[in-house]
């Protein structure tokens, strides 16, 4: 997938940058001493690319149930400037993520943060339907043993943009990996993190279905499942560069489609999330 290979390049890209920095003496290695991170919090703030499965959808009213097979959909990563990205008006246009945990011993952490991913069912697709639809419409009215049926606007447009909120708690290991690559500092670490996450979805959903009224408001719609990789790069003991490689499940049972409390969706799929975040580390005391 295109977005592995994307977070391949910045972790090399991140690696050798900051190994060449430190090769130049810029940051000066000196011998190590003891770095401690139990009893220290950390938050981080980033930005995230994300890819989705396809996903079957159903679509249940007083007057139909039907499911669309095999759905495909995308991110939509706002295009990069300064003011989208650092405004501060700006901060959740575009997908971004925020954490803050806490190091309860040397080596693991607990933390809690929000994965604000867009998630935009590609328009215009045929896809298979299975199902009934009697809401007194013809153009929509029958019976579907796997007819092909184009997604236009009239039909379905199905968007979790403000977004796709995975508001989750994570538990991760942070190893100093930095002997590997021969150095030796208190001021400059390389570390790895792995660990998994789980929570719930609480998205924001904007659809409109066969010609009803539109809805677009935050729904709690299910959960998630998840679990990650990263490579850290600390300076001077408080500050991090993080690129993160994050995979998961979600499934939501409760999605809201329209202002009748009838009417409802349902659709799990799996998400791959590349992740470049900026953050520190802290003690209260």
């Amino acid at each position: 997938m295109s977005i592995l290979k994307t977070n391949s390049i910045i972790l090399v890209v991140l690696f050798f940058s900051f190994s060449s920095v430190v090769g130049q003496g810029n940051i000066p290695i000196s011998k190590k001493s003891k770095v401690t991170n139990k009893g220290k919090f950390f938050a981080y703030w980033g930005w995230n690319w994300a890819g989705y499965s396809d996903s079957d959808i159903r679509f249940k009213g007083a007057d139909y149930d039907f499911t669309l097979q095999n759905v495909t959909a995308q991110d939509t990563p706002s295009e990069f400037t300064f003011k989208k990205y650092f405004g501060i008006t700006n901060l959740t246009k575009p997908q971004t993520n925020a954490r803050i945990g806490y190091f309860f011993k040397e080596n693991y952490t607990i933390s809690i943060g929000v994965d604000h991913m867009k998630y935009v069912v590609d328009k215009e697709q045929l896809v298979a339907a299975n199902g009934t639809i009697n809401i007194g419409n013809s153009q929509y009215d029958g019976v579907y043993n796997g007819q092909q049926v184009k997604l236009t606007a009239d039909f379905l447009r199905l968007e979790h943009t403000d977004g796709l909120n995975y508001i989750n708690l994570q538990l991760y290991r942070f190893d100093d990996i930095s002997s590997w690559f021969g150095l030796s500092s208190d001021r400059f670490q390389i570390n790895m993190t792995e660990g998994f996450g789980a929570g719930v979805l609480y998205p924001k959903t904007d659809t409109s279905l066969l010609g009803m009224e539109r809805h677009d408001d935050y729904h709690l719609s299910g959960f998630g499942l998840s679990a990650g990789v990263g490579l850290n790069i600390t300076f001077f003991k408080h500050f991090f560069i993080q690129a993160d490689l994050k995979g998961g499940y979600i499934n939501m049972p409760s999605i809201k489609t329209s202002l009748n409390v009838l009417d409802s969706a349902s659709q799990s799929f799996y998400f791959l999330q590349n992740n470049i975040l900026i953050g520190g580390k802290f003690s209260l005391f």
